[in-house]
C-alpha cells in the first residue's frame, strides 16, 4: 500500500452534506451505502478493500427509515434501553437481545453496530445513563458481555463504548476527568476489562473527553500499554464521532479508525510521516488491525442482505426483555397484579398516553411504532375513560410548538424529548373524586426523558411541584374510595422516590421500555408475567447523598454540541472535574457509610417470596464456586435474582464495605420448587490495585460471602480463605 493508502484506510468514509460541518468524502455524488448510518471506512478500489458501515445505537440499529425515491420503510426494532436491560441481571435475557439487534444489524447492510455503552453512572443526573448499565462494574461487564456475544454471533461487530470516564455529557468534548489510578481501573475500566475477556468485541470506541490531563484517544497508556497489553485486546479503536484534534497524536496513541473523518486527517498522517513525527510503525500498526477487521465484516465476504429482518419475531423479544427488566419498587396489600375484579382503569399523568420507549440523541431508534400505556391496557382487556384522554390531548396541542422549538434549537440530538417542556397537568380535586367514584383502580404514569449532548437537571431528579400534587390528590381521591393507586415510573435513570413513594400503593419502576412498552407494562400489571428485575444503581433519599454530586455539573446551562473546535473551558466541573470520590460510588459508599437511602442497589419484588438455604463456597483451582439453593415458597411463578458480595479482611488498601463479585438468575420457579444456582469468581476477581506496586493485590485473610436479594438484604453469608496473591500489570492478561 503506499503512503496515502494507509492514511485513507485510517481515516473515515463521510457522504452526503457535510457532518456537523466537516468536509465530505471524495466524492460528494456518491451515496452512503446504509442511508442514515454514522460512518463508513474508506475503501480502495485498487486493491480491493470495500468500505464498512458503522451504524448507531445501543437500543437497536439506528438508520434512515425513509430513502429518496423509495416507498419502502426500513424501521428497525426499538430495544429496551440499557439500564432497563441491566435491571433484569438475566445474561440469558441480553444475549437473546443482543443477537436480534445483530440480526437486523446484518440484514440491513451494516458491519457494526456502536454499542453497547457501558459507562459507570457516576451521577445520577447523567444525560446518558439510560443507555449505560449500572453504578457496578461487574453487572456492567457482565451484561455487555453478553449483549456483545449475542450481536456478533450474527458475524457483525460491536464498539463498546466510550472509553473511558464519559460519566458527563456537559462539556463532553472538553471535559477532563481527574481521578488516581486505583479509581480508574476499580471503577471506570473493570466493566470494559471484563466484556472484552469475556466478549471480545470486535471494536473498541474512546471517548470524546479527557482522562487527567490528555485527551483519551491521545493516550497510548490507556490504549495501548492498558487495552493491549495488558488486556490483550487485538481489535480496532474508533474514535467516537470527532472533529479534527492532533491526528498524529491519535494514530501513535493506538487509535486505529477516525471518526466521521476528512481530508485534513489523511494528509496530516501522510505529513506526519514524511517529517518524522509519526513513526510509519504506527501506521502499519494500525492500518493491520483495520484491515484485519474488514476481511471479517459482511462487506468484504459478499454477504446478500436482504434489507427484510424479522421485526415482527423481534417485537416479541423486546415486549418481553422489557418485563424481566422492570422493577417492583412497592406492593402494598397484594396492589399488584390486578385481580379479575378491576375492570375499569382511570389513568392520569401525560406519559400514559405519549410513552418515552427510548432516550434521545444516537442511542434513538427509528421505531415502526410506540405502544403507550393507553394501548397496552386496552389491549390486555381493560376499560379506559376516554374522556381523561380527551383532557390530556388539550394539552398535548402546546407539544407541536415546543417540538417545533426543540428541533430549531438541537436537532435529533435534543437532550430532552419536546414533551419534557410541557408541564403535568392538574386535573383537580374533582374530577379525581368523580373517576374514583366509576373507577376501580387509579394508574398514574411519571415521565423523564434524556439524551446526549445534556445532563439532566435537579429539577429533572425530583417531581415538580404539579407531579406531587397529582399524586397526593388522586391519592387521597381513590383511598377515600377504598380503591388503590399505582405510580408508573416511565424514566432512563434515578429519580427521587423518598418524598411521595408512601402514598400510592403500587410502584413498577418500568424505565424505558422499547417499542412494545405499553403492552409490556400491560403484561406485568395484569399478572401475565411476574416482575423479575432488580436495581443496578441506587435510589439515594437525596441527590445531595450521592458523593460525586459536588464534583458534577449541577445544574449548569453550558452544552456543547457543536463539534466544530476542542472546548477550552477550565470551570470547575466543565472544564474539569475531580472524581474525589474515589470508590465511594454507589452502593459502595452507601453500604460503607451506613447512609439512608429509598431504595438499595440490587432491590426489588416480585408477585412471589423466595427462600435461601445452603450457601457453599469451594475452591477449584484458580476458581471459587459459590452455590446456593433458591427455593419459591410464594403463591406465583416467579423468577429470582440471587447477588454475590464479597466482604473482605483487613489489609494494606480500605476497601469498601462489600463489592459485588457475581449474580446469577433462576428459570421460572413455580410455587414450591427450588434451583440450585452457581457462581464462580477468582482471586483476581478479589484484588484491588495498588497504586504504588502498579499491581493488583489481594490480600489474605478470611473473606465474608454474602448471598443477597440486595445490597442491604443479606440471606445467608459464608466464610473462605485466600491466600495473598500479586498480580502485576503486564501479567492480568494470564488471569483470563
Amino acid at each position: 500500500m503506499t503512503l496515502e493508502e494507509k492514511a485513507q484506510l485510517l481515516v473515515g468514509y463521510t457522504f452526503g452534506k457535510p457532518y456537523f460541518g466537516l468536509p465530505t468524502s471524495p466524492d460528494p455524488n456518491e451515496k452512503a451505502l446504509v442511508p442514515g448510518a454514522a460512518g463508513e471506512t474508506a475503501k480502495i478500489a485498487r486493491l480491493g478493500i470495500p468500505s464498512t458501515v458503522l451504524s448507531d445505537g445501543p437500543a437497536g440499529l439506528r438508520i434512515s427509515p425513509t430513502r429518496k425515491d423509495e416507498t419502502k420503510t426500513y424501521y428497525c426494532t426499538g430495544f429496551p434501553v440499557g439500564i432497563c436491560l441491566s435491571s433484569s441481571w438475566n445474561t440469558a435475557l441480553v444475549n437473546e437481545v443482543g443477537t436480534a439487534i445483530g440480526k437486523e444489524v446484518h440484514e440491513y447492510g451494516a458491519d457494526v453496530l456502536l454499542g453497547p455503552g457501558m459507562n459507570i453512572h457516576r451521577n445520577p443526573l447523567c444525560g446518558r445513563n439510560f443507555e449505560y448499565f449500572s453504578e457496578d462494574p461487574v453487572l456492567t461487564g457482565k451484561i455487555a458481555a453478553s449483549w456483545v456475544n449475542g450481536l456478533q454471533s450474527n458475524g457483525v461487530g460491536a464498539s463498546i463504548k466510550h472509553f473511558a470516564a464519559n460519566n458527563q455529557e456537559t462539556n463532553r468534548l472538553g471535559n477532563d476527568a481527574r481521578m488516581d489510578q486505583r479509581t480508574l481501573r476499580e471503577i471506570y475500566l473493570k466493566g470494559f476489562e471484563i466484556a472484552i475477556r469475556e466478549s471480545n468485541p470486535w471494536t473498541v470506541m474512546d471517548s470524546y473527553n479527557k482522562l487527567n490531563g490528555d485527551f483519551t484517544q491521545y493516550s497510548r497508556d490507556l490504549l495501548t500499554t492498558i487495552l493491549r497489553d495488558e488486556w490483550g485486546y487485538r481489535g480496532v479503536v474508533v474514535s467516537d464521532w470527532t472533529n479534527l484534534r492532533d491526528t498524529p497524536k491519535q494514530v501513535h496513541a493506538g487509535t486505529d479508525l477516525l471518526e466521521p473523518g476528512n481530508k485534513a486527517q489523511v494528509d496530516a498522517i501522510v505529513a506526519a510521516v514524511k517529517n518524522g513525527t509519526l513513526d510509519i510503525n504506527d501506521v502499519n500498526t494500525n492500518v493491520k488491525r483495520v484491515l484485519e477487521y474488514i476481511v471479517k465484516t459482511p462487506r468484504f465476504k459478499g454477504y446478500k442482505y436482504s434489507d427484510h429482518p424479522d421485526l415482527k419475531a423481534h417485537a416479541l423479544i423486546t415486549r418481553q426483555a422489557a418485563t424481566e427488566g422492570m422493577v417492583l419498587l412497592k406492593n402494598d396489600n397484594n396492589t399488584l397484579p390486578f385481580d379479575s375484579k378491576i375492570k375499569n382503569v382511570a389513568l392520569f399523568g401525560k406519559i400514559s398516553y405519549m410513552l418515552y420507549a427510548g432516550g434521545t440523541g444516537s442511542g434513538d431508534v427509528n421505531k415502526p411504532y410506540v405502544v403507550d400505556l393507553k394501548q397496552g391496557l386496552t389491549n390486555a382487556g381493560y376499560q379506559l375513560d376516554s374522556n381523561i384522554e380527551k383532557l390530556y390531548q388539550k394539552y398535548f396541542e402546546f407539544g407541536k410548538l415546543s417540538q417545533k422549538i426543540s428541533s430549531q434549537r438541537y436537532g435529533s440530538f435534543a437532550p430532552y424529548a419536546p414533551e419534557d417542556r410541557i408541564a403535568e397537568p392538574i386535573l383537580g380535586k374533582y374530577v379525581y373524586g368523580n373517576y374514583a367514584g366509576k373507577s376501580d383502580v387509579a394508574v398514574i404514569t411519571i415521565g423523564r426523558s434524556s439524551g446526549e449532548g445534556g445532563d439532566r437537571k435537579s429539577t429533572d431528579f425530583c417531581l415538580d411541584a404539579g407531579e406531587q400534587e397529582m399524586i397526593g390528590d388522586v391519592c387521597d381521591a381513590f383511598h377515600h374510595a377504598s380503591k388503590k393507586v399505582v405510580v408508573i415510573l416511565n424514566v432512563g435513570g434515578v429519580i427521587e422516590t423518598a418524598s411521595w413513594k408512601n402514598k400510592p400503593d403500587a410502584i413498577l419502576l418500568a424505565w424505558q421500555p422499547g417499542q412494545e412498552g405499553g403492552n409490556s407494562i400491560a403484561d406485568v400489571l395484569s399478572g401475565k408475567v411476574s416482575p423479575s428485575g432488580k436495581l443496578p444503581d441506587t435510589f439515594p433519599v437525596n441527590l445531595d447523598d450521592v458523593p460525586s454530586t459536588k464534583n458534577f455539573p449541577y445544574d449548569t446551562d453550558y452544552m456543547d454540541l457543536t463539534f466544530s473546535s476542542t472546548p477550552t473551558n477550565t470551570d470547575r466541573n466543565i472544564g474539569y472535574t475531580d472524581y474525589e470520590e474515589g470508590l465511594n460510588v454507589g452502593y459502595r459508599y452507601f453500604a460503607t457509610s451506613g447512609k439512608a437511602v429509598s431504595y438499595p442497589f440490587g432491590y426489588g419484588m416480585t408477585y412471589s417470596k423466595f427462600e435461601y438455604s445452603d450457601a457453599k463456597i469451594k475452591k477449584s483451582g484458580k476458581n471459587y464456586i459459590a452455590t446456593i439453593t433458591v427455593k419459591n415458597v410464594g403463591n406465583s411463578n416467579a423468577k429470582e435474582v440471587v447477588e454475590l458480595y464479597v466482604s473482605a479482611p483487613k489489609g494494606k488498601l480500605d476497601k469498601p464495605a462489600m463489592e459485588l463479585k457475581a449474580f446469577s438468575k433462576t428459570r421460572e420457579l413455580k410455587p414450591g420448587e427450588s434451583e440450585r444456582l452457581a457462581m464462580t469468581f477468582t482471586n483476581y476477581d478479589l484484588a484491588s490495585y495498588d497504586m504504588a506496586a502498579h499491581s493488583w493485590i489481594t490480600d489474605a485473610g478470611t473473606y465474608q460471602a454474602k448471598f443477597a436479594a440486595s445490597s442491604e438484604d443479606i440471606r445467608q453469608t459464608v466464610a473462605f480463605k485466600a491466600d495473598h496473591h500479586t498480580v502485576l500489570c503486564h501479567d492480568v492478561l494470564n488471569m483470563k
